[in-house]
């Protein structure tokens, strides 16, 4: 029940960032960025139909789409984004902070709009729309949420060329780019995290050293050099970032002859990050 209402939680949080990313940024700077918002800024701009009827009707079908494809699980949540996104554009129509310059709106408002829908999918839910379909999408071909998004989103938005000009089509795709990779980041939850390989000859003193000095666990896996032939250890290791940098001084000085490797992690699930480091164990 706790994850559930946590999920709930991301939902509501993320399609308030949506919302307002598109009352503050899109919406004023005329920016057809993809999706339901960018056919409601169209629609405006046109007939003057206020978006957040548009959205919440157009969002119906797709919402049974959704249902259909994903899972009464996934549709429930869909149906919370589906409701608030709207809610929030109605709330927030009268907003005194707007940005018209196109390219701000197309690098701020992609941001946030990119952290609201990374937001949402984190909670395994959707904001209706062409959201919903990349999801599906994303379902049936493997893509990742930000590419399956970045596809759904440029039919909507090199259809807006027709009512904007070139000029606010081509912040638009900009914006859409921008909103994509910041979905993928926020889902991989990009951290300073490193994971360390160590290929030694020393392998119980490289323990010693991760043991006392930055106090991780690490996992060790017998290889054999290619050029010399012999047989060596690889030790893998997952610190954060200071713990190092504390850990690269101590092999420079003690074990300068070790190779050693330092990568970003994304993402790291297990004890000492995603969990207590003694979770599970008796103390």
């Amino acid at each position: 029940m706790k994850k559930l209402m946590y999920e709930y939680f991301l939902i509501i949080v993320g399609a308030t960032l949506v919302a307002l990313s598109y009352n503050i940024f899109l919406l004023p700077a005329k920016l057809a960025a993809g999706g339901i918002s960018g056919v409601s800024t169209i629609l405006y701009e046109m007939y003057g139909l206020s978006p957040a009827y548009t959205q919440f009707l157009i969002n119906l079908p797709i919402f049974i789409l959704g249902w259909i494809a994903l899972g009464k699980d996934f549709s429930w949540k869909t149906l919370v984004g589906t409701f608030w996104v709207p809610f929030v554009i109605y709330l927030s129509a009268d907003i005194p902070y707007t940005i018209t310059n196109p390219l701000l709106a197309a690098i701020y408002g992609g941001i946030i709009l990119g952290i609201g829908l990374g937001t949402v999918y984190k909670g395994r839910g959707s904001t209706g729309g062409t959201a919903a379909i990349a999801q599906v999408v994303k379902k049936f071909t493997g893509l990742s949420s930000g590419y399956s998004q970045l596809i759904v989103d440029g039919f909507v938005v090199i259809s807006s060329i027709i009512v904007f000009n070139l000029e606010l089509t081509l912040f638009a795709l900009m914006c859409i780019y921008i909103t994509s990779k910041t979905i993928d980041m926020v889902q991989l939850q990009t951290s300073a995290s490193k994971l360390i390989l160590i290929i030694t000859e020393n392998e119980e003193k490289i323990q010693g050293i991760i043991n006392e000095q930055i106090d991780r666990g690490m996992t060790k896996i017998r290889t054999v050099g290619g050029y010399s032939n012999e047989d060596k250890t690889m030790i893998l290791c997952v610190t954060e970032q200071q713990e190092a940098v504390q850990l690269k001084r101590r092999l420079q000085h003690e074990e300068p002859t070790s190779f050693v490797i330092f990568l970003n992690a994304s993402e790291i699930l297990g004890r000492g990050f995603s969990l207590d480091k003694y979770y599970g164990q008796k103390l």
